[in-house]
Protein backbone atom coordinates (compact mmCIF):
# COMPACT_ATOMS: atom_id res chain seq x y z
CA UNK A 1 0.00 0.00 0.00
CA UNK A 2 1.27 3.33 -0.97
CA UNK A 3 2.27 6.03 1.56
CA UNK A 4 0.68 9.49 1.57
CA UNK A 5 3.84 10.72 0.64
CA UNK A 6 4.39 8.47 -2.59
CA UNK A 7 0.35 9.48 -3.21
CA UNK A 8 1.20 13.37 -2.94
CA UNK A 9 4.20 12.78 -5.43
CA UNK A 10 1.70 10.80 -8.16
CA UNK A 11 -1.18 13.30 -7.92
CA UNK A 12 1.59 15.85 -8.51
CA UNK A 13 3.32 13.87 -11.57
CA UNK A 14 -0.89 13.62 -12.72
CA UNK A 15 -0.95 17.41 -12.74
CA UNK A 16 2.07 17.93 -14.12
CA UNK A 17 1.24 15.52 -16.98
CA UNK A 18 -2.00 17.16 -17.68
CA UNK A 19 -0.78 20.89 -17.33
CA UNK A 20 1.79 19.59 -20.28
CA UNK A 21 -0.38 18.04 -22.24
CA UNK A 22 -2.84 21.54 -22.63
CA UNK A 23 -0.20 23.55 -23.30
CA UNK A 24 1.57 21.13 -26.33
CA UNK A 25 -1.88 20.69 -27.61
CA UNK A 26 -2.21 24.79 -27.69
CA UNK A 27 0.78 25.41 -29.49
CA UNK A 28 -1.11 24.14 -32.65
CA UNK A 29 -4.10 26.18 -31.98
CA UNK A 30 -2.31 29.21 -31.10
CA UNK A 31 -0.17 28.93 -34.43
CA UNK A 32 -3.46 27.88 -36.33
CA UNK A 33 -5.14 31.06 -34.84
CA UNK A 34 -2.79 33.13 -36.33
CA UNK A 35 -2.44 32.08 -39.67
CA UNK A 36 -6.20 33.06 -39.72
CA UNK A 37 -5.48 36.11 -38.66
CA UNK A 38 -2.76 36.48 -41.56
CA UNK A 39 -5.60 34.57 -43.96
CA UNK A 40 -8.07 37.76 -43.55
CA UNK A 41 -5.73 40.27 -43.62
CA UNK A 42 -7.15 43.62 -46.15
CA UNK A 43 -6.64 42.42 -49.54
CA UNK A 44 -3.40 45.13 -51.49
CA UNK A 45 -5.09 48.91 -52.10
CA UNK A 46 -6.48 49.16 -55.56
CA UNK A 47 -5.38 51.27 -57.49
CA UNK A 48 -7.60 53.85 -58.77
CA UNK A 49 -9.46 54.24 -61.59
CA UNK A 50 -8.04 57.34 -63.92
CA UNK A 51 -9.12 59.48 -67.14
CA UNK A 52 -8.31 61.33 -69.33
CA UNK A 53 -10.01 64.72 -69.54
CA UNK A 54 -9.91 68.19 -71.81
CA UNK A 55 -11.88 71.23 -71.40
CA UNK A 56 -11.37 75.25 -72.06
CA UNK A 57 -10.02 77.20 -68.93
CA UNK A 58 -9.80 80.88 -69.19
CA UNK A 59 -9.05 80.37 -73.33
CA UNK A 60 -6.86 77.59 -73.27
CA UNK A 61 -7.19 73.54 -73.89
CA UNK A 62 -5.81 72.15 -71.09
CA UNK A 63 -5.93 68.11 -70.77
CA UNK A 64 -5.35 66.72 -67.81
CA UNK A 65 -5.08 62.66 -66.91
CA UNK A 66 -6.78 62.63 -62.99
CA UNK A 67 -8.54 60.00 -60.85
CA UNK A 68 -12.57 59.64 -61.77
CA UNK A 69 -13.44 61.32 -58.62
CA UNK A 70 -11.12 64.59 -58.99
CA UNK A 71 -13.76 67.56 -58.46
CA UNK A 72 -13.35 70.72 -61.10
CA UNK A 73 -11.62 72.68 -57.94
CA UNK A 74 -9.40 70.43 -57.16
CA UNK A 75 -8.20 69.84 -61.07
CA UNK A 76 -8.14 73.69 -61.29
CA UNK A 77 -6.16 74.40 -57.80
CA UNK A 78 -4.06 70.84 -57.85
CA UNK A 79 -3.42 70.46 -61.39
CA UNK A 80 -3.84 73.34 -63.15
CA UNK A 81 -2.50 75.67 -59.80
CA UNK A 82 -5.00 77.67 -60.71
CA UNK A 83 -5.77 79.14 -56.65
CA UNK A 84 -7.94 81.77 -57.26
CA UNK A 85 -10.77 79.52 -56.99
CA UNK A 86 -10.72 78.35 -52.97
CA UNK A 87 -12.18 75.82 -51.52
CA UNK A 88 -14.22 76.60 -48.71
CA UNK A 89 -16.63 73.81 -47.22
CA UNK A 90 -16.61 71.54 -49.90
CA UNK A 91 -19.72 70.40 -50.11
CA UNK A 92 -21.16 73.42 -52.71
CA UNK A 93 -22.36 75.37 -49.64
CA UNK A 94 -20.18 78.46 -49.28
CA UNK A 95 -20.06 79.84 -52.84
CA UNK A 96 -16.28 80.16 -52.17
CA UNK A 97 -15.31 77.77 -55.08
CA UNK A 98 -17.63 79.76 -57.59
CA UNK A 99 -16.46 79.24 -61.39
CA UNK A 100 -18.33 79.96 -64.38
CA UNK A 101 -19.23 76.70 -67.24
CA UNK A 102 -20.02 78.21 -70.41
CA UNK A 103 -20.85 81.73 -68.27
CA UNK A 104 -23.03 80.09 -66.06
CA UNK A 105 -22.01 79.75 -62.22
CA UNK A 106 -21.37 76.36 -61.16
CA UNK A 107 -20.07 75.69 -57.61
CA UNK A 108 -16.87 73.69 -58.64
CA UNK A 109 -16.31 71.46 -55.38
CA UNK A 110 -18.96 69.06 -55.93
CA UNK A 111 -18.95 69.13 -60.05
CA UNK A 112 -16.54 66.02 -61.17
CA UNK A 113 -14.04 67.22 -64.03
CA UNK A 114 -14.91 64.29 -65.92
CA UNK A 115 -18.18 66.06 -66.62
CA UNK A 116 -17.19 69.50 -67.66
CA UNK A 117 -17.53 69.76 -71.27
CA UNK A 118 -17.72 73.99 -71.44
CA UNK A 119 -15.57 76.47 -71.07
CA UNK A 120 -14.67 77.38 -67.71
CA UNK A 121 -13.57 80.82 -66.53
CA UNK A 122 -11.80 81.52 -63.63
CA UNK A 123 -10.94 84.50 -61.51
CA UNK A 124 -7.74 84.55 -63.01
CA UNK A 125 -8.90 85.08 -66.39
CA UNK A 126 -11.42 87.87 -65.72
CA UNK A 127 -8.38 90.73 -65.38
CA UNK A 128 -4.98 91.38 -64.48
CA UNK A 129 -2.91 93.66 -61.85
CA UNK A 130 -2.30 96.34 -64.72
CA UNK A 131 -5.90 95.79 -66.14
CA UNK A 132 -8.80 94.78 -63.61
CA UNK A 133 -12.42 93.97 -64.78
CA UNK A 134 -14.69 96.85 -63.26
CA UNK A 135 -16.32 93.86 -60.92
CA UNK A 136 -12.79 93.37 -59.73
CA UNK A 137 -11.77 97.32 -59.22
CA UNK A 138 -15.45 98.18 -57.86
CA UNK A 139 -14.88 95.32 -55.05
CA UNK A 140 -11.89 96.86 -54.21
CA UNK A 141 -13.15 100.64 -54.32
CA UNK A 142 -15.85 99.68 -52.02
CA UNK A 143 -13.70 97.72 -49.61
CA UNK A 144 -16.23 94.71 -50.36
CA UNK A 145 -13.99 92.14 -48.92
CA UNK A 146 -12.08 92.09 -45.61
CA UNK A 147 -10.38 88.49 -45.90
CA UNK A 148 -10.76 88.21 -49.28
CA UNK A 149 -11.83 84.38 -49.36
CA UNK A 150 -15.24 84.56 -50.21
CA UNK A 151 -14.52 87.29 -52.65
CA UNK A 152 -13.21 85.66 -55.83
CA UNK A 153 -16.75 83.26 -56.19
CA UNK A 154 -18.77 86.62 -55.56
CA UNK A 155 -17.49 88.31 -58.43
CA UNK A 156 -17.74 85.08 -60.95
CA UNK A 157 -21.50 84.93 -60.04
CA UNK A 158 -21.49 88.73 -60.05
CA UNK A 159 -20.08 88.84 -63.82
CA UNK A 160 -22.48 86.04 -65.00
CA UNK A 161 -25.38 88.49 -63.40
CA UNK A 162 -24.20 91.42 -65.43
CA UNK A 163 -23.29 89.89 -68.25
CA UNK A 164 -27.57 89.14 -68.26
CA UNK A 165 -28.60 91.85 -66.89
CA UNK A 166 -26.76 94.84 -67.47
CA UNK A 167 -28.79 97.26 -64.91
CA UNK A 168 -29.73 94.88 -62.07
CA UNK A 169 -31.79 95.90 -58.87
CA UNK A 170 -30.67 95.66 -55.51
CA UNK A 171 -32.99 92.20 -55.66
CA UNK A 172 -31.35 90.83 -58.51
CA UNK A 173 -27.88 91.34 -57.18
CA UNK A 174 -29.10 89.91 -53.89
CA UNK A 175 -30.86 86.74 -55.61
CA UNK A 176 -27.61 86.15 -57.84
CA UNK A 177 -25.09 86.15 -54.62
CA UNK A 178 -27.63 84.09 -52.79
CA UNK A 179 -25.82 81.37 -50.96
CA UNK A 180 -22.71 83.05 -51.05
CA UNK A 181 -21.76 83.16 -47.49
CA UNK A 182 -19.11 86.35 -46.18
CA UNK A 183 -17.08 85.34 -43.15
CA UNK A 184 -16.73 88.66 -42.61
CA UNK A 185 -20.06 90.04 -42.86
CA UNK A 186 -19.99 92.57 -45.82
CA UNK A 187 -22.59 92.24 -47.68
CA UNK A 188 -23.68 95.63 -47.96
CA UNK A 189 -20.73 96.79 -49.53
CA UNK A 190 -20.45 93.42 -51.77
CA UNK A 191 -23.53 94.88 -53.02
CA UNK A 192 -22.75 98.36 -53.48
CA UNK A 193 -19.24 97.07 -55.76
CA UNK A 194 -21.94 95.05 -57.93
CA UNK A 195 -24.29 98.36 -58.72
CA UNK A 196 -20.71 100.39 -59.07
CA UNK A 197 -19.52 97.78 -61.67
CA UNK A 198 -22.71 98.19 -63.22
CA UNK A 199 -22.67 101.69 -63.68
CA UNK A 200 -19.24 102.01 -64.72
CA UNK A 201 -19.56 99.11 -67.47
CA UNK A 202 -22.69 100.84 -68.95
CA UNK A 203 -20.93 104.41 -69.13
Amino acid sequence: MPTPSELEMSRRNLLIGTASSVAIGAVPQAAKAQNSVTDVSAPAAVKPATAKVSFTVNGAVRELDVDTRTTLLDALREHLHLTGTKKGCDHGQCGACTVLVDGKPVRSCVTPVSAVSGAVETIEGLGTVDKLHPLQKAFIDEQACQCGYCGNGMVMSAKALLAANKNPSEADIRRALDGHLCRCASHNRIIRAVQRAAKEMQS
